[in-house]
């Protein structure tokens, strides 16, 4: 398992290939992102059942992926589409994920995006007000 395996994984990751989760990741696997901590394989599995289920779509397109020995990192880009984001529209987010390999599968993921780009800026009046302090900060 490389992180070539991991990209190519991620790239056709949808609802109805999650129970591969467990080719690609370890029992133990610690998984990280902006609002989740997860410990375990079967816990990972449950956090990926629930997202599909109430995402209409979800993508990921991988731009770049290096390794150095059991280290490994991948940017990319989400695409996702929720009922309550945007009015159900498409919306992309980018990150960057920092991997570590142990006994041939993944034992920690961590992923690093703007949780702001991805929900806050796409909720109905949460969303004015971040995009305000946004533009305040960047003048």
């Amino acid at each position: 398992m490389d992180v070539q395996d991991v990209s190519q994984f991620y790239r056709q990751l949808s609802k109805h290939n999650l129970d591969q989760l467990a080719e690609l990741y370890h029992p133990h696997v610690v998984f990280e992102d902006s609002a989740h901590h997860i410990e375990g394989l079967a816990a990972l599995q449950c956090y990926f059942v629930q997202l599909y289920q109430n995402v209409q779509r979800c993508d990921f397109t991988i731009h770049e992926q290096q390794q150095l020995g059991q280290n490994a990192f991948l940017t990319w880009t989400m695409h996702l589409q929720h009922p309550k984001l945007a009015g159900g529209t498409m919306i992309s987010v980018q990150g960057t994920s920092c991997i570590k390999f142990e006994d041939g599968k993944v034992i920690y993921h961590r992923d690093y995006f703007d949780l702001g780009e991805m929900l806050y800026e796409h909720l109905p009046l949460l969303g004015r007000v971040i995009r305000c302090i946004k533009r305040r900060l960047g003048q």
